[in-house]
Parts: C-alpha cells; structure tokens; sequence
C-alpha cells in the first residue's frame, strides 16, 4: 500500500482535479462531438456542443438517477439524451411534449390544431430551408424535395414523461419517427452552444464563424 501513499501524496492535487472534473461533467455540464448531419443547418458535423445537465434534473453523478426535477423541456428545447431505442447518444429537438396532439403533413408539423408558421429561406436542386417557428423559437430546417414516408405521421398524443423529438435536416434524421417517443428518464440535458467546430473535409481545421454560437439564435 505504500505505493498507492507514495501516488497520493505526489499527485494529489491533480488527482483532486480529475476527480472534481469527472463530477462535473457528469452531474452539471458536458460537452460532446456531433458526428452526423441530422440536426443540419442548426448542427452541423464537427461541432462540439456544450450541453446544460442541471437544465431539468439535479442527478446523482455517473448516473440517470434524478434527485429533483428542476425544469421540464419544453417545445424547441434541443435535447441530448441516451436513446436504449437506437442503443446510441442522440441529439434532437422537443417538438411536443406530454399532453400535445402532434401531426406531420408534407413536412409540416400541426400541434394541437395549429399549423407551425413556415418561410423559405432557401431553395436549391433537390432540397428547400425553412425558418420554423415553434412555440416562439424560430430556427431553420432542410426538408428533401423528393417525397418519402418521413414527410407525414398520423396524430400522436403525448403521454407523460414522453416527448416527441425530431431533428433539424427532416429527411435524414433517425427520430421518434423511427426511435419512438422520447423518454424523460433518457435526457442528459440541453444543448445550449457550439464550443468549437472541426471541419472534417478541410483538414479538421477550426470553423471560426461557430465558435460559442448559440443555438438558439435566429438565423
């Protein structure tokens, strides 16, 4: 044992701190790298996103215990969560949340009656951006000009504790249209900024234009 004295004694400051940087992003802040393109144009590939985990719960660290429900993720909430559904970590938006009736028809999402406010904003060879406005957070999203059955889902009501998420880029994002409804008890927390973006067709060379972008700014 006088090894494991000898350690302590001569790394204990930095055995201290990693300890205390483990804590903290496990319970209170993290940030993690998004691979794919499903979130596009809000996330792009590369970016690393810091991610609020005290948005909704107070949770006993390395773990989904919660010890106190702090706030509810409310509609346009970008949400980090482990998904056992897809058996992987996902980044989504909340488009609904418990109690809301929720449609898509032709990639436009009808909640509660109420068709969402769309204006283009782009439209190229193949696929068209919008600017949608939901529940007050206005954000774009890339939807395909080619149909598919992604583009429509029959009414769905939201039970408790379950929340129906779907990503920015519509057409190419594996959601609760293919992972089902959302559970509470999988959230991690919100994502809130990008911290650095890594361009992986320019030689991971930083994007300078993202960094700390909020992601809830309007385009």
């Amino acid at each position: 044992m006088n090894w494991l004295a000898n350690v302590w004694k001569n790394n204990r400051s930095l055995i201290v701190f990693i300890c205390l940087m483990s804590v903290f992003r496990s319970a209170v802040a993290d940030w993690y790298e998004v691979p794919t393109g499903s979130m596009k144009p809000t996330i792009v590939e590369g970016d690393r996103i810091l991610t609020d985990k005290m948005a909704y719960d107070l949770r006993l660290p390395f773990s989904h215990i919660s010890l106190a429900r702090l706030d509810e993720p409310k509609a346009g909430d970008i949400i980090v969560f482990d998904s056992t559904a897809a058996n992987n970590r996902l980044v989504k938006r909340v488009i609904a949340v418990p109690g809301d009736t929720v449609t898509l028809v032709d990639n436009k999402l009808i909640i509660n009656g109420q068709v969402l406010d769309y204006s283009l904003v782009d439209d190229e060879a193949g696929q068209q951006t919008y600017l949608e406005n939901l529940a007050g957070i206005k954000h774009a999203i890339q939807v395909s000009k080619t149909p598919s059955v992604m583009q429509h889902f029959a009414p769905v009501v939201i039970p408790a504790d379950m929340y129906l998420a779907m990503g920015d880029n519509r057409d190419n994002s594996a959601d609760s249209r293919v992972i089902g409804l959302v559970p509470r008890s999988e959230l991690l927390g919100k994502a809130e900024r990008v911290l650095v973006s890594l361009d992986y067709d320019h030689h991971y060379l930083p994007r300078k234009e993202r960094f700390l972008k909020d992601l809830y700014l309007a385009p």
